[in-house]
């Protein structure tokens, strides 16, 4: 006071009832004409309500809206805290990263707000299954992070996750009224032993999780040093493959398809190759389903469609009839609202007839897009592109589909192709793939033929066309032409 010439701050006082309150107090000196201090005036405002509002902010910052668990931010600080008491108290913890395995399932055939309420039962249920000590939060979507403190011993952390797998596959009772079931993934890392860092126990729980899942869904599984690696891989490959598409690294190699009625070519695949500036050439397998993954599919699958089409027209252009053209279409590129629109303006700016074209779509992409599948495959066959499926028999094999849309081929999958003609499980189901296709009036094709005696099984089973190393492995386009030149076509004898 004497110092400033007055004071104010936040007290708590007391009212007339006895009810304690905070107040922002003002407390200014009173002087006379000579100067002299006459007596002090305080002023104060009841802050009640803005401290109230103060507490709903914080609350508000470190909580999620939705469930009421503390969010990332809280959960990184306490993990920071509980970490620094497990090495002083040479102690041990976990952090769980738990992902709802198939959520997107209940969000697109009940609506959001069934989801929504989904995620409150399920935030419920783990918070009950857990100790008092414990921590859940939520980080987002179908993510939760379990927070574990003074283990007895590392194998607690999987028989807690294994108890929250189990607790969460019971059903749960919705508001609206529906029964679903779920099922939880979990990647667990363990502190002080994997890291000493808030972040990184995260990072690592995730990768562990990303493991679960690949491991079948529904189960756990522990982080180790290896994953991160794996991570880091993944993240340059993902980079090395952006940088790859603008500097033109991508080639397509072309397989022809044969057919078996008297030998003649009657189209090629057209399957993409990497050619990395170390002459490198990287097989589809190795990166394929990280673009799928990753998203990269997208920009990569709209450049081979194009440069295939190009290719395909410009031997058209050259008088080398080589029939259809087939490209993969990926499950990413299928579910894309503007399919239709991208495919039109490939036909149009390459000049290929879209009969000449031939997409081939997997069984699970076809099931998982649902009823949208049958509008989308009737909006393509209006450009006149031809449809396949792709690896038939390996995935849901269902007739209805094959009533419904508009299929012109079934392809086999080569594995089964693989084992004949001396497995009789593959040879019953390649015969009886065979037979629908004929009786649908589809064209089958045998994918992965390498052996005479593959060839003539299939021929005695009426197959229709084949490709496989038998007849020709991918080739450059260059190297495609000097054989389609030099191939005289043989008359197949059917048995």
């Amino acid at each position: 006071m004497e110092e400033e010439g007055c004071w104010q701050g936040e007290i708590w006082n007391r009212r007339k009832d006895g009810q304690v309150y905070p107040q922002l107090l003002n407390i200014s000196p009173v002087r006379n004409d000579d100067g002299t201090l006459v007596n002090y005036v305080g002023t104060f405002n009841d802050i009640s309500s803005m401290k109230q509002w103060e507490s709903r902010l914080d609350h508000l910052a470190h909580h999620d809206g939705l469930t009421d668990l503390p969010n990332r931010l809280l959960l990184l600080s306490t993990l920071e805290l509980s970490i620094a008491r497990a090495k002083r108290n040479r102690a041990a913890g976990a952090v769980l990263f738990l992902d709802l395995d198939r959520f997107k399932n209940v969000n697109d055939s009940l609506g959001h707000a069934a989801g929504d309420d989904l995620l409150i039962k399920v935030a419920n249920r783990i918070r009950e299954n857990l100790r008092a000590s414990d921590m859940v939060a939520r980080f987002g979507g179908d993510e939760f992070a379990v927070l574990l403190e003074n283990l007895a011993d590392p194998g607690e952390a999987h028989r807690i996750a294994q108890a929250l797998i189990d607790r969460l596959e019971q059903p749960f009772r919705l508001e609206s009224g529906p029964e679903v079931y779920v099922s939880a993934s979990i990647g667990i890392s363990l502190f002080p032993n994997d890291s000493e860092a808030a972040d990184t126990l995260i990072q690592h729980a995730d990768a562990a999780l990303y493991m679960a899942k690949e491991g079948g869904r529904g189960t756990y599984r522990y982080y180790d040093a290896a994953l991160t690696l794996a991570a880091h891989s993944r993240l340059e490959t993902e980079a090395r493959m952006r940088r790859a598409l603008e500097r033109n690294e991508f080639v397509l190699h072309y397989q022809p398809l044969i057919s078996l009625a008297d030998g003649r070519v009657t189209g090629v695949e057209a399957l993409v190759r990497w050619h990395t500036p170390e002459q490198e050439l990287v097989m589809p397998r190795q990166f394929i389903d990280l673009a799928e993954e990753t998203g990269f599919i997208i920009p990569l699958g709209e450049w081979i469609l194009h440069a295939a089409c190009a290719q395909m027209k410009a031997w058209q252009d050259r008088g080398i009839d080589l029939g259809v053209l087939a490209v993969n279409l990926s499950p990413r590129q299928f579910r894309q609202a503007n399919l239709h629109n991208q495919l039109a303006k490939v036909l149009s700016d390459t000049g290929l007839p879209g009969h000449c074209l031939e997409l081939e779509i997997t069984e699970g992409t076809l099931m998982e897009e649902g009823r949208d599948a049958a509008a989308k495959l009737a909006a393509i066959k209006e450009l006149g592109v031809r449809l396949a499926i792709d690896d038939f028999g390996t995935g849901y094999s269902s007739l209805a589909y094959l009533r419904r849309f508009p299929i012109d081929k079934l392809k086999v999958d080569q594995g089964f192709i693989c084992d004949l003609p001396g497995d009789q499980a593959a040879k019953e189901i390649a015969a009886a793939v065979i037979a629908l296709g004929r009786t649908l009036n589809l064209e089958v094709l045998a994918e992965g033929v390498e052996t005479e005696a593959q060839l003539a099984f299939l021929e005695r089973q009426k197959c229709d066309t084949a490709q496989g190393y038998l007849f020709s492995r991918p080739l450059p386009a260059k190297t495609l032409e000097a054989w389609y030149a030099q191939r005289v076509p043989r008359r197949l004898k059917r048995a």
